[in-house]
């Protein structure tokens, strides 16, 4: 059954809607505010789901090759600052730019992707005050992108690997979608720990 959350703390995008349709409304004023929303809401979600995990519950794993709490967050963290610095904007990540491999105490070579069952085994997670506060610089660098992106930005086509030609657009649906999965994973993962809404 699905938790009791407290929706006065989710975001009021009413107006923002309304705005879209109203004569006048900036619709692109209303796609960024869309994608700010959406991130917003991954991140309190993912918020909620970790809220007073202790430490043992971070490094849990419910098998010998699934992912840890601490390593899903660590990978939103990666991939979000890959995506949006590396990938749609084409500069170097914060994660060798502002040397958090050096504060979280990981290799600099580390994607927080693509782990062998021992990698994953073998993954230090970091203190969450330091994961959180790596993804908290990445998701300022996010927004500050984002609000100064024109209409024409989104249609932009870019090249990824194994993705090929896409728009900056629906890399940024991506984003959000694959955030959002992984916040989903994080709540399944307190559940099976500490039962139903605990």
């Amino acid at each position: 059954m699905d938790r009791n959350y407290n929706t006065s703390k989710w975001p009021k995008v009413a107006s923002d809607s309304d705005r879209y349709w109203t004569k006048g409304g900036s619709a692109k004023m209303d796609l960024r505010r869309h994608i700010r929303n959406e991130l917003n809401n991954v991140k309190r979600a993912t918020e909620r789901a970790i809220d007073g995990l202790s430490r043992h519950e971070l490094m849990w794993r419910p098998g010998p090759e699934c992912n840890s709490i601490g390593l899903i967050l660590f990978h939103q963290a990666r991939l979000e600052d890959a995506f949006v610095q590396a990938m749609i904007q084409g500069k170097p990540q914060i994660w060798e730019s502002e040397e958090w491999y050096k504060k979280l105490n990981l290799p600099v070579g580390d994607t927080g992707s693509h782990y062998t069952a021992e990698q994953v085994a073998n993954f230090a997670v970091p203190e969450l005050k330091d994961l959180l506060a790596y993804a908290d610089a990445v998701r300022t660098r996010t927004l500050d992108y984002l609000k100064g992106m024109t209409l024409e930005e989104f249609d932009k086509t870019i090249s990824i690997p194994r993705f090929g030609d896409v728009t900056v657009g629906a890399m940024f649906a991506f984003t959000i979608v694959h955030l959002a999965q992984h916040a989903g994973e994080i709540s399944y993962l307190r559940g099976v720990q500490r039962g139903m809404d605990k």
